[in-house]
């Protein structure tokens, strides 16, 4: 009776066929939720007691965030991907209000020397994570709109950066260098994948690299952590305490683990234990198999990502499928840098886990990705992603296989 008034758009969620979801990739990032939860719960366990009296602090906090992460991407698989094309613009001039808001003192909230949050009562926002996935909306659409002069012209392929730079000096001004590599790295995957010559895509690559050279000598606690991480035990109890700690939990670790919430290392020891550095905790209780097992789901769920671009592109869905690279890179950059900062390969930066690590922005915002991810694949797969289609109960009568 209700569907009967409403007359809900088709979706994953709502069809004659009932839920028609992507299940592996719904598999695999449930897999990475649940094992967020319960790592999370034991990582924090003795900071919450000290904190706040209950130990489980934490665990209900994030549990919320888990609710509200699927709420997100349920409402995210009910929107056609062609409404997301019409609204990159007014997307991306959000994404530069909420980084200019996030600057202005009073709403912008300072934590450990840095303006990332915008302060509720309950909780907090963070900008830099809703920006980096509207730009890879707006990108797509600009891919799409442009794909002849990206291709053949100078102008096509500089005119991204005059939206990308501007939001890169917003995050350095947080400062977030974490963020900034991870979006301007998938804006230039994003173009390479758009048809960019290798010529000028190698042009973009060199001049990045100057730029992070510059960007690392302009500040001088970069400088410092890029030392610190190349001899962290030269000062192990100052500016290379948490590299080193972290370090110490992956020895402790060795091939199985010291076994779940057996942690030595997150009683004090190892600072951010249930944030960004919560793989090291992972690695000390559950050894090189629970971490290497970890990876291999992270790099399932990316790659799956990166296959349903590939299907979009296949159904002719070049929005969806641009947005599906830019969404599964934003992923891989997360993921490399935080594994990287963990195990000694990278300098310290504070970027989260994606779905493992405390925090409620980035943790609604990658499922709110995977809500995106389901309904591109979903598109794709019955053909049925155009909003000039008029759909009835019919066009889902026969039931398609995945085949995938």
């Amino acid at each position: 009776m209700i569907f009967g008034i409403f007359k809900p758009y088709p979706s994953p969620l709502i069809s004659g066929r009932g839920i028609d979801l992507d299940f592996p990739m719904l598999a695999g990032c449930l897999a990475l939720l649940g094992l967020g939860l319960v790592m999370i719960t034991s990582a924090s366990s003795e900071v919450a007691a000290v904190q706040s009296g209950n130990p489980l602090y934490h665990m209900f906090r994030h549990l919320v965030y888990v609710f509200l992460g699927l709420v997100a991407c349920g409402a995210t698989m009910l929107v056609p991907i062609a409404t997301w094309q019409r609204m990159g613009f007014m997307m991306l001039l959000g994404a530069f209000g909420l980084l200019v808001l996030v600057l202005v003192p009073g709403i912008g909230r300072e934590v450990n020397g840095s303006m990332r949050w915008i302060g509720f009562s309950f909780f907090n926002v963070q900008p830099s994570e809703i920006a980096k996935v509207f730009v890879v909306i707006y990108l797509a659409g600009y891919l799409v709109r442009r794909q002849t002069e990206v291709r053949e012209t100078w102008m096509g392929f500089f005119k991204p950066f005059i939206v990308l730079l501007p939001m890169a000096a917003l995050l350095l001004m947080e400062p977030d260098f974490g963020a900034t590599v991870v979006m301007m790295g998938a804006a230039a995957a994003m173009l390479f994948l758009g048809g960019v010559g290798l010529f000028r895509f190698s042009l973009m690559v060199v001049l990045a690299v100057l730029a992070v050279f510059v960007l690392v000598q302009a500040q001088p606690y970069r400088m410092a952590r890029l030392i610190t991480f190349t001899d962290p035990w030269a000062d192990q109890f100052g500016s290379g305490y948490q590299l080193t700690q972290a370090l110490i939990a992956f020895g402790r670790g060795e091939w199985l683990g010291v076994g779940l919430g057996n942690s030595v290392q997150k009683q004090f020891y190892l600072p951010e234990a249930h944030t960004d550095f919560v793989f090291s905790v992972l690695a000390e209780e559950l050894g090189v198999v629970g971490s290497l097992l970890t990876v291999a789901l992270f790099v399932f769920v990316t790659v799956r990502a990166l296959y349903i671009g590939l299907w979009a592109e296949k159904a002719k869905q070049f929005f969806a499928a641009y947005m599906a690279f830019g969404l599964a890179f934003l992923w891989i950059g997360q993921f490399l840098i935080n594994i990287g900062v963990n195990v000694g390969l990278l300098p310290t930066k504070g970027l989260t886990l994606p779905f493992l690590s405390y925090g409620g922005s980035s943790l609604v915002i990658c499922c709110a990705c995977v809500g995106l991810l389901l309904r591109i694949e979903w598109e794709s797969r019955t053909h049925l992603g155009s909003e000039e289609h008029e759909f009835s109960e019919s066009d889902f009568a026969e039931e398609t296989s995945h085949g995938r």
